[in-house]
């Protein structure tokens, strides 16, 4: 990762938890840090933002937001350059139109909110569904957000599409000195099936293991330190990756981008693993 990362604050728990977990990262990369907090306040003010001294209070309060979120990142790390803006736009939009600057971006998994309680703040959710680069939401129990563990999770789908989270995923286990578990769940509706042959089911486990073997040879090769586990097994992808992830300081998914009748989604995998995993999510688009 050599773009910075960009992380999107809004003054609550959620985002500077989110901040917190940026700056580690943007030092362990060694690239800058942006942080960026965007509300359309003159939706509520009534007018248009203004720069002089009698600006609404909703301006004034968002650039309060940024400088104490810059402030605070500088005192975790001395060694990344922080910079802060205020925008007036939708925040959703406006993270997902910065995100090809950037590595990634980085967003807490609540919001500020009359819905702050939800498992997944509108913003965020929008954010990966829309955004060209890698979207990280940070989320979970301390010890995974404190890189506990050693370990990123990547779960592969479809192998033919991988590339782009498997390098991801590699990259960042090389930043932070961690293995890469490979995760791969594969179902076969024949096994509901009585007398269901071992065959079937051996011949279906070499074959998911041959294309994880395809999807990962290249980043292997690029990454030869870097300590490579697989987990390729029968069962619901939604329900092995949310296991594995109660392991992981990262958990990577690709992601393609579909479009439905309310705009631009993502699949319901992603949603599962974005509302419930017990550690950081990154969803990264498939090219």
């Amino acid at each position: 990762m050599d773009r910075p990362l960009i992380v999107g604050v809004d003054g609550s728990d959620s985002s500077l938890r989110a901040l917190d977990w940026a700056a580690d990262q943007a030092a362990a990369h060694g690239v800058p840090l942006r942080v960026v907090h965007a509300s359309r306040w003159e939706w509520y003010e009534g007018h248009q933002p203004s720069f002089g001294s009698n600006r609404p209070s909703a301006q004034v309060l968002a650039g309060h937001i940024v400088a104490s979120a810059v402030e605070r990142a500088q005192r975790r790390t001395t060694t990344v350059k922080v910079t802060g803006e205020v925008l007036s736009e939708d925040p959703a939009h406006a993270l997902a139109r910065l995100g090809p600057d950037a590595g990634a971006v980085v967003l807490g998994s609540r919001g500020r909110g009359a819905f702050a309680e939800l498992l997944l703040g509108s913003v965020s959710l929008s954010v990966a569904a829309h955004a060209a680069s890698p979207v990280i939401v940070v989320r979970g129990r301390e010890k995974n957000l404190q890189a506990g563990f050693h370990n990123l999770v990547l779960g592969i789908d479809t192998p033919q599409e991988a590339a782009p989270a498997v390098e991801f995923a590699f990259r960042e286990a090389q930043a932070r000195n961690a293995s890469v578990t490979i995760v791969h769940a594969w179902r076969c509706p024949a096994r509901e099936v009585p007398d269901f042959p071992t065959m079937v089911h051996d011949e279906h486990q070499q074959r998911a293991s041959a294309q994880v073997d395809e999807a990962v040879r290249e980043a292997m090769a690029t990454h030869p330190d870097t300590t490579v586990c697989r987990e390729i097994t029968e069962g619901h992808p939604r329900t092995v990756l949310l296991d594995a992830s109660r392991t992981a300081d990262l958990l990577v998914a690709g992601a393609r981008h579909r479009k439905g009748h309310i705009g631009m989604q993502l699949g319901p995998i992603n949603h599962a693993l974005l509302h419930h995993a017990a550690c950081p999510v990154a969803i990264v688009p498939h090219t």
